[in-house]
């Protein structure tokens, strides 16, 4: 028996969640807002084929990232989408950070992610300008552009007669016996089961639900330069840095796109809207609800260097050279120009917690994806099984809701 599945959000989660639930024969609606699919956090971020060294070993992050490296390289090959497997350089620039990257070490070894430990020498006979004293070498790290990912997900639910609405902004929810009704400034969606991929919303969306969420969304803005065409040589794939083992951010970074050019970026300032690109977007319901939620206010009181730190870099060309000059000393503030920022949606929760792994929270015909950043483009295909597995949609309805 067909399914009704009514979807909210047009990125990488709410178009994979379709696509494999119209490919189990189940009839899907797909409400968007914005009049395209993937402008948000799909379409704004690095293009990464992420491998999963950094994520806790049995998180869902680790499991559905390794399995999405592999799922998305394979969907993109079977649908003509094209894709490098250029694999990343996970940089020590001095003797302090090779504790943790040992850890990294270990928590690839425990998520079976591909890698080689690297001296000075060896970092450099991949990327010849990078300043290491040790490295990580990640084999199985990729690029690609999830916007044309999206674009194929969304031909292949209206090739199997799936309902896609753009320009379609949800006012309410309501739960009905046996489903939900989902009504945009337009029409009404009466389904048997609500999948909430709202990104930046999804707190909101499921509010409107009736669900109380176990955490908020607080958006971070993610800035980028790219090295201008003739300095692009100074780096060959992907250079990252350690990340601050504290935080959910992979720090200021460098990665050669699809088109060649080379992305450098991004740091992390609180945003003023929950699509907040510049300094200039502010919203202020918003921003007030946001910045004065118990949750934000004890996560910014533990972290006040690290905040001032990302807005001196959000603020001054010179310090956000600076900090890709550690990675690549030649690079100088002259060669970089600005690129589009990001907003990526991190969930906090009440005690200041940030969320560190995938959040799906459920409701009666239900299911809400509430913390879906980074990896989450990677394991987009992992996760939409995961939903449909917990929604029951899956042929071993191995969880989830009874099958109306």
């Amino acid at each position: 028996m067909s399914t009704h599945v009514i979807i909210i959000g047009g990125g990488i989660v709410g178009l994979a969640v379709a696509e494999r639930a119209s490919r189990l024969g189940n009839q899907v609606t797909v409400l968007e807002k914005e009049p395209d699919w993937a402008v948000h956090q799909t379409g704004r971020n690095s293009g990464v084929i992420h491998a999963g060294p950094y994520y806790k070993p049995g998180s869902l992050k680790a499991s559905l990232c390794a399995a999405g490296n592999r799922s998305m390289k394979a969907f993109a090959t079977e649908q003509g989408i094209p894709w490098l497997n250029t694999g990343k350089l996970i940089a020590a620039t001095s003797e302090r950070e090779l504790p943790a990257l040992r850890e990294l070490e270990r928590r690839s070894e425990a998520n079976g992610v591909p890698f080689r430990v690297l001296d000075a020498d060896g970092a450099r006979a991949y990327e010849p300008h990078v300043a290491a004293v040790g490295a990580l070498r990640i084999e199985s790290t990729g690029i690609i552009d999830y916007a044309a990912v999206c674009r194929r997900l969304a031909e292949l639910v209206a090739e199997r007669g799936g309902d896609l609405h753009t320009s379609a902004e949800v006012v309410s929810v309501t739960s009905r016996p046996g489903g939900v009704v989902v009504a945009t400034s337009d029409a009404e969606y009466s389904g048997d089961l609500l999948v909430n991929c709202a990104g930046l919303l999804s707190d909101k969306v499921a509010r409107m639900a009736g669900l109380v969420p176990s955490a908020r969304i607080i958006p971070f803005r993610g800035e980028y330069y790219e090295l201008v065409p003739e300095r692009r040589d100074l780096v060959q794939g992907l250079i990252y840095p350690v990340p601050d083992p504290g935080l959910p951010f992979l720090g200021v970074h460098l990665t050669r796109m699809m088109d060649g050019s080379v992305h450098a970026g991004p740091n992390a300032v609180t945003a003023l809207a929950r699509e907040g690109y510049t300094w200039r977007d502010i919203r202020l319901s918003e921003a007030l609800g946001d910045l004065t939620y118990p949750g934000f206010l004890r996560m910014a009181s533990k972290n006040i260097a690290v905040g001032m730190a990302e807005i001196r870099r959000s603020l001054s060309k010179d310090v956000f050279a600076a900090s890709l000059a550690r990675l690549v000393p030649a690079i100088d503030k002259a060669d970089l120009v600005r690129a589009d920022a990001g907003v990526r949606a991190q969930a906090i929760r009440r005690d200041g917690t940030l969320v560190d792994d995938f959040l799906i929270e459920q409701a009666p015909h239900q299911v809400h994806v509430l913390n879906a950043p980074s990896p989450a483009a990677t394991a987009s295909l992992e996760i939409a099984a995961h939903i449909c597995r917990l929604a029951g949609l899956e042929p071993d309805n191995r969880a989830g809701f009874p099958r109306p």
